[in-house]
């Protein structure tokens, strides 16, 4: 019971672990792939926004195999990340499509002015 409700005040427990093993696989990288992993996960979640935790997870458990794969394979940072690594992140995100902050962010705009219509209608 007590497990249901912190859930539900923190999220969930297990995605937790998860991501908390993830960061910790993060940081066994070798450098220069750790460094470049970790700005690239800092921009993830500041630019990201991922409100889904399992989308979030899953995102993070590739982005981690996919640096992995470049240490085992000896392939350079820039060959993964190529010329731009703003354009590599934004790619990234884009094919983890679940909710995000600024979808939430969204929906209250449009009921904020929903709602001023509503005044407006009344007032005319």
């Amino acid at each position: 019971m007590a497990t249901k409700w912190i859930e539900t005040l923190v999220g969930s427990i297990e995605q937790k672990k998860q991501y908390r093993r993830h960061t910790a696989r993060i940081e066994a990288l070798p450098e220069p792939y750790r460094g470049a992993a970790k700005a690239l996960q800092r921009y993830f979640m500041y630019s990201g926004g991922v409100l889904d935790g399992d989308t979030l997870i899953t995102m993070l458990g590739d982005f981690v195999d996919l640096w992995e794969r470049a240490v085992v394979d000896g392939t350079p940072v820039r060959a993964v990340v190529g010329d731009d690594p703003v354009e590599f992140a934004e790619t990234f995100l884009k094919a983890y499509s679940g909710r995000q902050w600024i979808d939430k962010e969204r929906e209250r705009l449009q009921k904020a002015i929903a709602a001023g219509d509503n005044g407006e209608e009344k007032r005319a």
